[in-house]
Order: structure tokens, then sequence, then C-alpha cells
């Protein structure tokens, strides 16, 4: 389980800006299915299952104006969840920018990885979803790794 960043969102990092920037009016979509083996790859044959929104609703994700300890975490401010498409059980995310596609690509920014109950880099108190139930994500942290 390794936390996955594309090569836009490691560029745009080095030379242009903060990933908060790069991942402002987002969106975190969780699949079920196989994982790509990066973040740069198109998601196959994965199944949508989810989108998680910054109103539970149709407003795009923002992560808090400043960072601690090498952490960031979501917004205060905003209730994150959204209404599950399909039944399954979620296996992994992408937190994509605004613009993301899901296809190949080498220039959006994405952060890709695991879902599980505990232990992954997103947890949700139930990972198998059940199409038009609510779910909440409450808690969501990015962490740069110590260089």
């Amino acid at each position: 389980m390794t936390l996955k960043a594309s090569t836009g969102l490691r560029n745009y990092m080095l030379a242009t800006g903060s990933a908060k920037a790069a991942l402002a009016d987002g969106f975190i979509h969780i699949y079920s299915g196989a994982e790509p083996a990066t973040a740069d790859a198109a998601i196959g044959g994965a199944t949508l299952l989810l989108t998680i929104y910054g109103d539970n609703v149709s407003d795009g994700l923002n992560l808090a104006a400043t960072a601690a300890d090498g952490f960031i975490e979501k917004l205060g401010s905003e209730t994150w969840g959204g209404t599950v498409l399909a039944t399954g059980t979620a296996a992994w995310f992408r937190h994509v920018g605004s613009a993301d596609t899901g296809a190949l690509s080498t220039t959006q920014p994405r952060l890709q990885g695991t879902v599980a109950r505990a232990g992954a880099e997103l947890n949700l108190s139930d990972v198998d979803l059940v199409a038009a139930a609510p779910q909440a994500v409450n808690y969501y942290t990015l962490q740069l790794p110590s260089f």
C-alpha cells in the first residue's frame, strides 16, 4: 500500500505550485476492480462506485489553508461525501483535479491509493458499498515523506 502520485502532480509540485493548488476543486473517485499500476494509467475496467464531493452533491474538494508537520487535511468547513452510484466493494481511489477524465495522462494531477476499513490510504467504515446509500469521508490527510 503506497500512495501513488501522477507524473502531472509531481511535475506541478516541482515547478508550478502545491498539491493543494493542483487538486483544488477536484474529486475523489472510488472504484471496485483492479487498481492501475500507476496514477498515470487509465482506469481500465474498474467500476466507479462513488464520487466524493465537497458538499456531498456537486462542489469540488479543497484542502486546508495550512499544513503542519508534513501533513495537510481536508478543509474543515466542507462536508465531504456523496451518494453511492453502484453496489460493489471499494478497492481503490483517485483524488483528481476537476478536469480529469480517467484516461491515460502524464499531465493530470492525481493521487491514487487503496481503500479499506483500516490501514489503507483511504479508510471507510465499510468497503461494501450499496447503490443510493450516502457515504461520508470524515477525515482525509495527505502527507509528504521526509527527504
